[in-house]
């Protein structure tokens, strides 16, 4: 801010002038240098991963002497190094998440972040604890909204018709999902502030929190209709009853358990760390189950999507030898759990009484930005299983 004040520029305009730039230099690059910005980079990691996953394929791959892209069904491999020496350059692209494209998106939710925060200020925020709340069912309502799009790859896969394809369901996939879920989420706010303005109602927080819980309604419902009218989805709920009871009996554990001996860490957060906690905890839960545990209800293999998660499975692996511990199932993901438990934990621990106090709005978007890192997420993964797509 004080080297903002120092050049006479106001930090909107900063931010503005920031994502023109940004977006200038990748259209620059894409255009002068398409085989290596475009489908090298920009293709491959963000844009192709979402036509596979919306098409169902397994991979999609651009073929660069022929210019043309095409699905695992046309492809004798996903694996780029046999496909060159027949077909040449070839840009492989699979449904999930990479190294590469975590880190991409993490540099676009700090960046976003940053745009949500100057926007708000032109509003007043007050309770800003209120707001996080409100805000939580809207972090639910992205993860179910993911698992729409589930349901309609499930559909292609049975060989029927799903209520929206590619591209138009793009719209529910990483990271165009992220544009979706805020522009609800954001006219939710205007309309809510209008509402309080007018004095329709007596606050902006109580409409808002309102429209967050009938989107999540709305979209679990949809996903409970097609499980009672179609083949491909059914559902388990089990899933849910496990998922939600286990995360919420840890998270509330947790949070005792710190308060008891560091009152410090909750001291600033109060219960926004339990939310903080919960959100991460479903996200802990629902992988586990995923990944070790869907053999109970009869399930096929769900494997970790993401590359943090599959290292952890990896090494966990690797030390017990297996799936188990003196011969009894305990499953490879069961560190991801206490890791997604240990790391909010720290991460609240900076969040004292004091920053919290001076930067209350700053604090609300940086704590609802953790929520939604896992609760997103773990909410997309726990429906995926309950409904068996």
């Amino acid at each position: 801010m004080k080297l903002f004040e120092r050049y006479d520029v106001r930090p909107p305009v900063a931010w503005l002038v920031a994502l023109v730039a940004g977006v200038a230099t990748l259209t620059v690059g894409a255009i002068l240098f398409t085989r290596r910005v475009y489908w090298g980079f920009i293709w491959r990691y963000f844009l192709g991963p979402v036509r596979a996953d919306g098409k169902g394929q397994d991979c999609v791959g651009y073929i660069a002497e022929d210019g043309v892209v095409r699905g695992s069904d046309q492809l004798a491999s996903c694996d780029p190094a046999a496909l060159e020496p027949e077909m040449g350059t070839v840009f492989i692209a699979e449904p999930g998440y990479t190294v590469i494209s975590t880190v991409g998106y993490i540099i676009v939710l700090v960046f976003m972040l940053a745009g949500v925060y100057l926007l708000l200020q032109r509003f007043d925020l007050t309770p800003s604890r209120y707001f996080f709340y409100a805000l939580v069912p809207f972090v639910l309502f992205g993860g179910a909204l993911r698992t729409v799009e589930d349901s309609f790859v499930a559909a292609i896969r049975a060989g029927e018709a799903p209520a929206f394809e590619y591209p138009v369901s793009a719209l529910l996939i990483s990271p165009f999902i992220y544009f979706t879920v805020f522009a609800v989420a954001l006219t939710a706010f205007l309309a809510s502030k209008y509402l309080a303005h007018r004095g329709i109602t007596d606050t902006y927080y109580y409409p808002l929190a309102a429209a967050g819980v009938g989107s999540v309604t709305l979209t679990v419902g949809y996903l409970m209709l097609l499980s009672a009218s179609v083949g491909y989805v059914t559902l388990f709920p089990g899933v849910l009853v496990v998922t939600l009871g286990v995360a919420t009996l840890v998270s509330i554990g947790a949070y005792y358990l710190v308060d008891s001996r560091r009152p410090v860490v909750h001291a600033g957060t109060g219960l926004m760390g339990l939310v903080v906690l919960w959100g991460h905890a479903i996200d802990g839960v629902a992988n586990v189950v995923a990944n070790d545990w869907t053999w109970i209800w009869g399930l096929g293999d769900y494997s970790a999507k993401h590359p943090l998660n599959r290292l952890i499975m990896d090494v966990t692996g690797s030390i017990q030898g297996g799936d188990r511990i003196f011969g009894v199932h305990v499953g490879e993901a069961w560190p991801f759990l206490l890791l997604k438990i240990l790391v909010p934990v720290a991460i609240l621990a900076v969040f004292d009484k004091e920053f919290i106090d001076e930067s209350p709005r700053y604090s609300v978007m940086l704590l609802i930005a953790i929520v939604a890192v896992g609760l997103g997420p773990g909410t997309r993964d726990m429906l995926r299983v309950a409904f068996g797509i």
